[in-house]
């Protein structure tokens, strides 16, 4: 499990507890949680389930992707929304765009295609 990330929920979720003027115990209450499990967590020495996860950005009232350190340049709000392309290269970002007006049909042949490629570069 990445220590990094697990040390930064919890002082994110012990920032965001504190804002709210709530205790470990009645946070850990309202999420569902043993009191000294919910502790675990905003140590940075466990890392919650994803309904755990869920349950105590809603009572802490704070977005997950902020609990995980995650910023929206790095995702997508919706899965309607074309992923970010900011760590992309040009000629990358240039093919993406292209094949953004692409048919099926058209998808469905270079997927073919590179199936076929990337086969011949196997050792």
């Amino acid at each position: 499990m990445d220590e990094d990330l697990q040390r930064s929920l919890g002082e994110v979720a012990r920032a965001a507890r504190e804002r709210l003027g709530l205790t470990q115990a009645q946070v850990a209450q309202k999420v569902g949680l043993v009191p000294g499990v919910y502790g675990r967590i905003e140590r940075g020495d466990m890392m919650p389930s994803v309904p755990s996860l869920r349950r105590i950005s809603i009572v802490l009232g704070i977005s997950s992707d902020a609990l995980m350190g995650v910023s929206p340049s790095q995702v997508a709000a919706t899965v309607d929304e074309a992923p970010p392309e900011g760590n992309l290269s040009p000629e990358l970002r240039r093919i993406l765009h292209q094949l953004r007006t692409w048919s099926p049909k058209r998808l469905k042949v270079l997927s073919k295609v590179l199936t076929v490629l990337a086969s011949s570069f196997e050792d």
